[in-house]
């Protein structure tokens, strides 16, 4: 099951679609989660902050993480804040 991210993650939307992608998480039985973020067009910090949660909930399920399709405004706010490698790339 693959996660995918809105178009728009500010922090007007991160607890709404942290709850939602929470859920999801929860309900998927693969042994990765792997989250699509090519769809978002116009982020904050926020959004970091929801991948970094979610990356917490896979690893405290004991599943690997990956976020696919990362903008590279995103990837360059991500070594900005030291977390990069933190969200690997899925395959």
């Amino acid at each position: 099951m693959l996660l995918v991210l809105p178009t728009e993650l500010t922090h007007a939307q991160a607890a709404a679609c942290l709850r939602m992608l929470a859920q999801a998480q929860a309900a998927q039985q693969d042994a990765q989660v792997v989250v699509d973020a090519g769809a978002l067009a116009r982020f904050d910090s926020s959004a970091l902050a929801v991948l970094l949660a979610c990356r917490r909930a896979a690893l405290a399920q004991g599943k690997a993480f990956a976020v696919k399709a990362m903008p590279a405004a995103l990837g360059r706010l991500a070594q900005l804040y030291g977390v990069r490698q933190l969200l690997a790339d899925a395959a």
